[in-house]
């Protein structure tokens, strides 16, 4: 994740994830709003698994490119066999996409086991991802104090959503607000990937005071004094103010579009054969209480007379 490439296709990878996942609670929760249950992932009918075999492929590749694709000798280790301070990035960053990839294998393995257990255990290695996420960007080797470190800062409160919302999720399957936010929540960390890409590697784009330098094979914003680092943190914050309302008017702009085109593909429900017997076993008593009713006013009206 690491650079402005890195952090691009990072965040392509969770916003089409985010996106693909928001659209389908929607869509499910529009067409069976009483029977609705959460899913932590979606099959396709021509390809059940392919939602995790793309996590898989993509996350194999960014594995590749973090330790041995683009770098000198094409391996992660000094020729002592040690790990370099200047990989130590790398290596925090491919320990997070393996914990994704577990997450889609056991997920697979766990649909064709048909494990009674399977939604809970989906739901507990995905929640792992998460919060494997968010332990290694909050200690970080890069950089905890400069720019690069308040948008990642950032990026931890979203990933606390999403880690937060999926455990919840393991006990209330039925419950589509969290579907709704734990979706939005990773579409939000794609997003923001995204522009802190853009904003961190973009030399037009570094604050006033600011500027791009080489450090240990990498390019990071360094502030010329105190000053400008806590307006370019200030700014940041302000980012993240406008991106979070942002994110809420899109998703609700979102759920109205998919309401209109679904909104009307309502659930019918069909009545069981034990409903469908005690409606008649009901209709066949008020049927005799009405004849006896009857018989009584016959039998009343013969004795007066």
């Amino acid at each position: 994740m690491g650079g402005f490439g890195g952090h691009v296709a990072s965040g392509i990878a969770f916003l089409v994830l985010g996106l693909w996942h928001l659209f389908n609670h929607i869509k499910l929760h529009l067409v069976h709003p009483n029977s609705y249950t959460s899913s932590p992932w979606f099959p396709i009918s021509k390809i059940r698994y392919i939602e995790l075999f793309l996590i898989i492929i993509f996350s194999s590749i960014f594995i590749s490119t973090e330790l041995f694709i683009g770098h000198e000798r094409y391996q992660p280790f000094d020729p002592d066999g040690s790990i370099s301070s200047s990989r130590l990035h790398n290596f925090e960053h491919t320990v997070i996409t393996i914990t994704f990839v577990v997450y889609a294998a056991f997920a697979i393995l766990l649909d064709k086991t048909a494990a009674k257990a399977q939604y809970g255990l989906t739901q507990f290695l995905g929640a792992l991802a998460f919060a494997q996420q968010l332990l290694l960007f909050h200690l970080h080797s890069s950089d905890h104090m400069g720019v690069e470190g308040q948008y990642h800062l950032l990026l931890q409160t979203i990933i606390v959503v999403s880690l937060a919302t999926t455990l919840m999720g393991i006990g209330m399957p039925k419950s589509f607000m969290l579907s709704f936010v734990r979706s939005l929540s990773i579409f939000s960390q794609g997003a923001w990937f995204i522009l802190l890409g853009y904003m961190l590697w973009t030399p037009e784009l570094i604050p006033k005071g600011c500027f791009l330098r080489q450090e240990d094979g990498r390019r990071v914003v360094r502030c010329s004094n105190h000053k400008a680092l806590l307006r370019a943190k200030s700014l940041a914050n302000l980012q993240f103010s406008w991106f979070l309302v942002s994110i809420a008017i899109f998703a609700v702009i979102f759920y109205l579009v998919l309401s209109k085109i679904y909104g009307n593909k309502v659930e019918y429900f069909t009545l069981h054969e034990e409903e469908l017997e005690d409606e008649s076993h009901d209709v066949e008593l008020s049927l005799k209480k009405s004849k006896l009713g009857d018989s009584k006013i016959f039998v009343h009206m013969g004795s007066c007379n």
